[in-house]
């Protein structure tokens, strides 16, 4: 997650600020019947995020406009996984939703808790384990992942990188899709959470773990929703060699053994820092952050220097 924004006018011409927003919040609260007053902004980055103070509700709203569907999508797979009686985030039953404020995509999503508390890499594996053994219903209408699709979007727009590093990002990402298109997946096709790692599972304030953020769900082989917690260990060492232990025991299956394992973490990684490259030109923070690992790639030293962003 980033901090911060860019100010730039979107969509309707309303800017993607805490000020810019404020009319859109009022509007959707008032289209839901929630009192919006002394709302707290939690963060600023890919969507504003919320917190009543009437209610225990979070409202997102995305800078994207044209996430409508996805977050459809998303709501539409928190109802249902609520009634597989699944820990994930839920909805507000009573709201319908999405809804569209000034060309701003608005979700409602109960609070799990007043101040944000990360569960443990090894919940994460139960939840995942457990997730993976649901069978979604074809109401859902959930899309298959197209790696290489997703891939050649973040390529695009990166207008504030230096030709050279759009050179080395374009080569390193045609080669990565011929990789890619030989791999032999082990597990399971299926629906996936899509963005899998331990800053999308809360404690609940009633103790247990909650999976968050359901926007990438998805149909796809299973080994994507275990790459980034592979990878946050053996490349950026971001958990350690204890947790990751316990996250293989308790999920049953260690990626690091595929031999697909560092083609698939090198295009996700690959991912990882397309979306930064998009925030150069706004943030000297996601600026150094983005040369680094570039400068990492080209050498492959220095993963271990990588910040969380």
């Amino acid at each position: 997650m980033i901090s911060g924004s860019s100010g730039r006018p979107d969509g309707d011409g309303t800017e993607f600020t805490a000020e810019g927003l404020g009319p859109v919040l009022q509007e959707a609260c008032a289209t839901a019947g929630l009192d919006s007053r002394d709302a707290e902004l939690l963060r600023l980055g890919s969507n504003a995020v919320y917190r009543l103070t009437s209610l225990p509700v979070v409202i997102r709203i995305a800078r994207d406009p044209s996430v409508l569907t996805e977050m459809d999508r998303a709501v539409g797979a928190a109802r249902w996984l609520e009634t597989q009686d699944f820990p994930a985030m839920r909805v507000p039953a009573s709201i319908a939703q999405p809804l569209v404020i000034a060309d701003r995509v608005v979700t409602f999503w109960e609070s799990v808790q007043e101040r944000e508390e990360y569960a443990t890499v090894g919940e994460l594996a139960d939840l995942l384990r457990r997730l993976h053994w649901l069978e979604e219903p074809d109401s859902l209408g959930l899309p298959y992942f197209d790696p290489l699709a997703k891939l050649t979007a973040s390529m695009e727009g990166l207008d504030g990188i230096s030709d050279e590093d759009r050179t080395f990002l374009d080569e390193r990402a045609t080669r990565l899709a011929k990789d890619y298109d030989r791999l032999d997946f082990v597990l399971p096709f299926g629906m996936i959470h899509g963005d899998a790692n331990i800053g999308n599972i809360l404690r609940h304030r009633d103790g247990h773990a909650v999976l968050i953020d359901l926007d990438g769900v998805a149909l796809a082989p299973r080994e994507w929703d275990l790459v980034l917690t592979a990878m946050f260990y053996e490349r950026y060492h971001w958990h350690t060699e204890a947790e990751y232990a316990e996250f293989v025991h308790r999920y049953g299956f260690d990626l690091m053994n595929w031999p697909g394992y560092d083609t698939l973490a090198d295009l996700r990684e690959l991912m990882m820092v397309a979306w930064l490259g998009h925030q150069v030109t706004t943030s000297d923070s996601a600026a150094a952050e983005f040369a680094r690992r570039v400068r990492s790639l080209r050498t492959g030293q220095g993963r271990d220097e990588w910040g969380p962003f």
